[in-house]
């Protein structure tokens, strides 16, 4: 097969991903977007040639989709986005080699294989899910309400069963062989989770006393920051929360770093800065304040963690992109954020050496300090017991799983997209918090700077929001559930048991590969 026409045909995979992916609407093209690098991988005999046709292809798929990084760091989205490609070509080598034993044998190491992947970049220090299949039915959450029972894992399957299936249908064609039978396959595939996705999509009718607020301050991120701004983006806030809230308003939420004024953890009662809301919630002593922050903590002589820094007078301490709640006459409650953005906002331990660098593509060279686990917040006289979930942290199911495991009975998603600027980005992220409300069913109360700020219901459909690039706040009676979701119960199992599959069909692959005839019996 001529080279022009292989390089063509992996570029259109990549297409298809892309033109398929949120936030536009042709998520359906996400059931046929593997089929023609399929094709190319069965002209092709050597694994290198597999690994770099597929790179094509996920070199599309990866800049079509995640471009907008640029706007936060140029040469370290160039970075993340060759490499995040290529680490997605090794499920695409493993199946060339694994189809050598037969094609079932290859299709379902795929299939292994690639969700064995997705849940290794979840979990790893150089973490990124941003582009894990499943996400990709985002616009379409009537699809997928069976996620509370699968989480995103259950979509990834789905979407590589059907393009396998129905590249069989295609092949079958080829080869004069029955080629109806899987494509029946295949529609009856899709249809028969769509058709209980909307069998099992719960009613939502309870109403809340009780209502929240979410503020959207609208406040540049690249703005020169100083004192004065400090206290303007203080006073902003507080204004906006105060045209808001009434007299059932029991929570108010700021989005990520809108008390940005950086303090120690132990001082923040006594910043200055940070005098006019502490008066507020005196004057609202039945309101809860949550809100992201800049803060330190300080470790004494003691490195008492990997990131802790050390400052000149021989002392230790962390910075963290943190959470805080505050209320009148309660100590204040502090989590530090867990998942943090590889490059930006951590550096891997097995890449310190490369620190300077980093930092010259926009990360630190020190990293943020972090909490080992989710934490809930509450908070007295108060229906909702808090996720203060910190931007990237919205992207990992499991994760938010855990707060609800943890008692949680609302998600409050705290973020500033306003890095990226109005692209596809802050939609996309938008979108996946979607997911978060159908895999927990619990409500999202999400606050972002620059927008879009919304509250989503427990079958993921966005019941209020505000538009991009707005200062304003939405007051929504957000009423609270319980109970929990086998997906919340049981986590990422789907990839698990991929995981396990992997190995074993690696423990195949090898044993089949060296194992030697025995020698006859003279």
């Amino acid at each position: 097969m001529k080279k022009p026409i292989l390089f063509g045909v992996s570029i259109l995979s990549g297409l298809l991903l892309w033109v398929g992916w949120p936030v536009s609407e042709l998520n359906w093209l996400l059931f046929i977007a593997w089929l023609p690098l399929l094709w190319v991988v069965d002209q092709l005999s050597s694994r290198s040639s597999v690994f770099g046709y597929s790179f094509l292809t996920m070199l599309v798929w990866n800049s079509g989709t995640t471009w907008w990084m640029w706007n936060s760091t140029d040469i370290g989205s160039i970075a993340a986005i060759l490499f995040n490609s290529m680490l997605m070509c090794f499920p695409w080598w493993a199946y060339a080699g694994f189809r050598k034993l037969g094609r079932n044998t290859g299709y379902l190491s795929l299939i292994a294989c690639w969700m064995c992947f997705e849940f290794i970049h979840l979990n790893w220090e150089l973490s990124w899910p941003w582009l894990t299949l499943g996400n990709g039915f985002a616009m379409h959450t009537n699809w997928v309400q069976w996620y509370e029972y699968t989480g995103v894992a259950g979509g990834s399957l789905w979407i590589l069963i059907v393009n396998i299936i129905l590249y069989t249908s295609f092949r079958n064609r080829q080869q004069g062989l029955n080629w109806l039978k899987p494509l029946v396959m295949a529609i009856i595939g899709i249809a028969l989770p769509m058709s209980l996705s909307y069998l099992i999509k719960p009613t939502v009718t309870k109403k809340s006393e009780a209502n929240l607020v979410v503020v959207q301050p609208n406040i540049d991120p690249y703005g020169k920051f100083n004192n004065q701004s400090a206290s303007e983006q203080i006073n902003t806030l507080l204004q906006l929360s105060a045209n808001a809230i009434d007299s059932a308003t029991q929570l108010v939420i700021w989005p990520e770093t809108a008390m940005s004024v950086s303090e120690w953890q132990d001082a923040i009662q006594q910043n200055p800065y940070y005098q006019p809301i502490f008066a507020f919630l005196q004057q609202h002593p039945k309101l809860t304040i949550l809100s992201g922050i800049e803060s330190y903590k300080n470790y004494g002589r003691d490195k008492a963690t990997p990131t802790a820094r050390a400052a000149d007078n021989g002392t230790y301490y962390d910075a963290f992109n943190a959470a805080v709640q505050l209320h009148a006459g309660e100590p204040m409650q502090f989590y530090n954020k867990s998942k943090l953005v590889p490059g930006v906002e951590s550096l891997p331990s097995f890449l310190r050496f490369m620190a300077p660098l980093f930092e010259q593509f926009g990360g630190t060279t020190g990293g943020y300090g972090k909490s080992d686990s989710s934490r809930v917040f509450h908070s007295p006289g108060s229906v909702y017991a808090t996720a203060p979930i910190i931007c990237y942290e919205s992207v990992y199911g499991a994760y938010v799983g855990s707060y609800v495991k943890r008692g949680a009975n609302i998600l409050t998603i705290m973020t500033n997209d306003g890095w990226w600027g109005n692209t596809a980005g802050h939609r996309q992220h938008l979108q996946y918090a979607r997911l978060r409300a159908i895999e927990t069913r619990r409500w999202v109360a999400r606050s972002a700077n620059t927008g879009i700020s919304a509250i989503i219901d427990p079958a993921g459909n966005i019941l209020a929001t505000e538009s991009w690039n707005k200062a304003a706040a939405i007051r929504y009676p957000v009423p609270v559930t319980d109970g929990l979701s086998v997906y919340v119960r049981f986590g990422d199992y789907l990839y698990l048991l991929a995981t396990v599959l992997t190995v074993l069909l690696i423990l195949f692959h090898s044993y089949k590969k060296y194992r030697r005839p025995s020698k006859p019996v003279s």
